[in-house]
């Protein structure tokens, strides 16, 4: 089979089986749905680098396999998703749609010059430390994973202001993946402190979400389409 399959790269796949159900959640309407569903692929994003490093017979091959499906996940799930999930939030004019196709290209190239970066580190790790600790070059594209749930579950507070808010972040998101600014990487402690964020956000969004309705919903939809074939 093509491909490498350990328990390293399970993080990534949950990650962006979590985005694609989010997409089709989103579409149908279910916007706590398709919320819940980037928090959830934001928490796998942030240990799955973790989990990867602790096998430490890899190869040179599964280090760049784990890169590049890593990059393309969150293409998917921090990129893609979020556009879907601001669409359907109110972003659907003419200004909306410019925002949110830069939003997606700035993350796409983002993206595409981490992975260059990655290279260059693998060849010279001391160039990318500073003071002994790591940095990205601009922000990461999975920040969005901890912005969107957190204004999203803000909403009420910017009552008729909210697409403007929702505007405001994906456009200075899309300005920060591309300009080349230092931003170092999180400590434990921090880390810790922005997945307890997301994870408040992701609970919030599991209480208030109507599951039974969801299901039920999806169970109609279903019959409705096995009828009609019928």
């Amino acid at each position: 089979m093509i491909g490498f399959f350990n328990y390293t790269v399970i993080l990534t796949y949950l990650s962006l089986i979590s985005a694609v159900i989010g997409m089709f959640s989103t579409s149908m309407g279910h916007l706590s749905m398709g919320i819940f569903c980037l928090g959830f692929s934001g928490l796998m994003d942030a240990f799955d680098g973790r989990v990867a490093r602790t096998k430490t017979d890899r190869t040179m091959d599964e280090k760049r396999y784990g890169i590049q499906i890593d990059s393309l996940c969150d293409l998917v799930a921090f990129g893609v998703l979020p556009v879907i999930i601001c669409w359907h939030s109110g972003m659907n004019t003419i200004h909306g749609a410019v925002i949110l196709v830069l939003y997606c290209l700035a993350g796409m190239i983002r993206l595409a010059y981490y992975n260059v970066l990655e290279e260059k580190k693998n060849s010279d790790p001391e160039e990318f430390e500073i003071s002994g600790k790591k940095y990205y070059h601009g922000m990461p594209i999975t920040s969005i994973a901890v912005g969107l749930p957190v204004i999203y579950v803000a909403s009420p507070l910017f009552k008729d202001y909210f697409v403007w808010a929702l505007e405001f972040i994906m456009l200075l998101a899309a300005v920060l993946f591309v300009v080349n600014f230092r931003f170092a990487k999180p400590t434990t402690k921090q880390l810790v402190i922005l997945i307890i964020i997301v994870a408040v956000a992701v609970i919030y969004l599991i209480y208030c979400f109507n599951w039974k309705g969801y299901v039920h919903w999806n169970m109609k939809r279903m019959f409705n389409i096995i009828f009609k074939k019928g």
